[in-house]
C-alpha cells in the first residue's frame, strides 16, 4: 500500500512532557512515514521548548493541564476523530519505520489493536528492572484474563476508531497502557503485534519512569481492573482467603470443644466467626457485582459494534439499480 494511502484517515498522537531534545525528530519521522496523516503533539505542561519544536516540525500542538499520561490520552481520544489512531511516545526510542505495517494490519487486516513488541537495541535501551517487571506484569495479566497481550506496556500502538471510541479511559498516569490492553481483552477484539526495534534515549533526554514506583502503580491498576471486570473471580479469591484463615483459627477450637465441651479461647472463636461472615459477604458482593460488570461489558461491546470496523470503509457496495435509471423516468413513476 502506498504511503499516501496509509496516511489517509490516520492520526498520529504523541503525548509529551519535556521532550524538546527528541520531539522534532519524532514528528519529522512520522510525517515522512505517513505523509497523509495528521500528527498531534499533546504537551503535558512541559517547561522546555517541546511545544515550539513540535509546532516548527509541522505538528498540531495542544496543551493538557492535568498532569499524567492517562489524562493526556483520555483528552486525545476525546478530541481527535480518525479512522486509525497511532499512539507513540515522543522520546525517540520507538522505530517509525514499522508504523506502515502496523497501520496496514488495522486498515487491511481488520485488527483493532496492534502493539509494537519492543526488541531492545543496545544495552541501555531496556533497564534490567523494566525487563523483569514487564515480564511479570504481562504474565499476571495473561493468568488473570486468560489471553495474551504482547508487550502490554509498550507505548507504541495502532488502534481502530471503534476500539478507541469504546474505551472508557479512567487512568491518570502511566497505567493507562494496562487499561488499554485490558479493554482489548474484555472486548475480545482482534489483536496483533509487530516486532519493533527499541532504542536508547538520545543524550540529554531523561526517562520519566521509575521502576518501583510505576511498577507498583501498574500492579494496583491490574488489581483494580480485575475487580471491575472480573468481580466474581476477585471476590471469590478474597472469600477463599478469609475462609482459609477462619478454618486455621477455628478448627483447633472445634477440636478442643469436642473433647472438653468448652470454648477455651473466646476472642479467637469470635474472630474465626467474623472471618466466616466476611467471606460470605465477599461471595455475595462478587455475585452482585458480577451482574453489574456483565451489564457494563455488554454496553461497551454494543458501543464497539455500533461503530463500523476498519474493514467496513474498504467494502465497495454496488450502486442500486434505481440510481442508474433516468431521473425523469423515476419522477414519472407513481408513488
Amino acid at each position: 500500500m502506498s504511503e499516501q494511502l496509509r496516511g489517509s484517515g490516520t492520526t498520529v498522537l504523541i503525548p509529551c512532557l519535556n521532550e524538546e531534545r527528541t520531539i522534532g525528530d519524532v514528528v519529522k519521522a512520522f510525517r515522512e512515514q505517513l505523509p497523509g496523516a495528521t500528527v498531534y503533539v499533546y504537551d503535558n505542561n512541559s517547561t522546555d521548548g517541546t511545544a515550539a519544536v513540535a509546532a516548527a516540525g509541522g505538528a498540531m500542538v495542544r496543551r493538557v493541564a492535568m498532569p499524567g499520561k492517562g489524562n493526556v490520552v483520555r483528552r486525545m481520544f476525546a478530541d481527535v476523530d480518525a479512522d486509525i489512531y497511532v499512539l507513540v511516545d515522543g522520546d525517540g526510542t520507538y522505530d517509525p519505520n514499522v508504523v506502515g505495517e502496523m497501520v496496514d494490519l488495522v486498515r487491511i487486516g481488520g485488527e483493532d489493536f496492534v502493539t509494537a513488541s519492543r526488541v531492545p537495541v543496545g544495552s541501555g535501551a531496556y533497564r534490567r528492572g523494566h525487563v523483569t517487571g514487564n515480564r511479570m506484569l504481562n504474565a499476571l495479566v495473561r493468568l488473570l484474563f486468560k489471553r495474551h497481550v504482547p508487550d502490554m506496556l509498550s507505548g507504541y500502538k495502532a488502534m481502530s476508531r471503534r476500539f478507541v471510541k469504546s474505551l472508557p479511559a479512567m487512568s491518570q498516569r502511566f497505567e493507562v497502557e494496562v487499561e488499554i490492553a485490558v479493554h482489548a481483552l474484555d472486548l475480545g477484539a482482534p489483536i496483533a503485534e509487530v516486532p519493533a526495534p527499541y532504542c536508547e534515549r538520545p543524550d540529554g533526554s531523561a526517562s520519566k519512569l521509575s521502576t518501583y514506583r510505576d511498577g507498583t502503580v501498574i500492579l494496583r491498576a491490574i488489581v483494580r481492573l480485575l475487580r471491575q471486570s472480573r468481580p466474581l473471580l476477585f471476590f471469590c479469591v478474597l472469600a477463599g482467603t478469609l475462609g482459609a484463615a477462619a478454618l486455621a483459627l477455628g478448627i483447633p477450637i472445634v477440636v478442643t470443644f469436642a473433647h472438653i465441651h468448652k470454648v477455651p479461647r473466646y476472642p479467637t472463636a469470635i474472630l474465626a466467626t467474623g472471618l466466616v461472615l466476611l467471606g460470605a459477604l465477599s461471595m455475595t458482593a462478587g455475585l452482585v457485582l458480577d451482574t453489574v460488570a456483565r451489564a457494563r461489558r455488554e454496553a461497551r461491546i454494543l458501543r464497539y459494534l455500533a461503530i463500523p470496523g476498519p474493514l467496513a470503509a474498504r467494502e465497495v457496495r454496488p450502486a442500486p439499480a434505481a440510481v442508474e435509471a433516468d431521473p425523469a423516468s423515476l419522477r414519472a413513476q407513481p408513488a
